[in-house]
């Protein structure tokens, strides 16, 4: 699977501010919430669905993949989503892993295996 998604008793909102306060334990933090809901409202379309996309940083951590590779930042920030779906709130990502298969880079693949393990946790520890 090219993603890996968790679902929460919480509302979209509780759900994003429990995985901010998660992320920033491993020191990632949000550069962009992104409310499509409410984008998409305001150009006068409907969409009642609650989505709303992060994008999470962690410096030493970009700093480290582009040292290593600048084709990675084709995939930087890390994606996260936390969306309404059949009235259950699901938080999801696409895998760091996954991504990075398209570079065919040993050390980038190692480092991506140990930010995909604590973004999991994040995620994990915020439901």
């Amino acid at each position: 699977m090219f993603h890996y998604t968790v679902l929460t008793e919480q509302s979209v909102d509780e759900a994003c501010q429990n995985l901010e306060e998660k992320l920033k334990e491993e020191k990632f933090g949000v550069l962009w919430d992104f409310n499509i809901k409410d984008k998409l409202n305001e150009k006068g379309l409907e969409f009642e669905r609650s989505f709303r996309i992060l994008e999470v940083c962690n410096p030493a951590e970009a700093q480290r993949v582009l040292n290593q590779n600048v084709m990675i930042g084709y995939f930087l920030p890390c994606k996260m989503v936390v969306y309404e779906d059949e009235g259950v709130t699901k938080i999801g990502m696409p895998k760091p892993t996954a991504l990075v298969t398209m570079v065919e880079d040993e050390e980038i693949t190692a480092m991506a295996q140990e930010i995909e393990h604590r973004l999991m946790a994040c995620m994990d520890k915020s439901v």
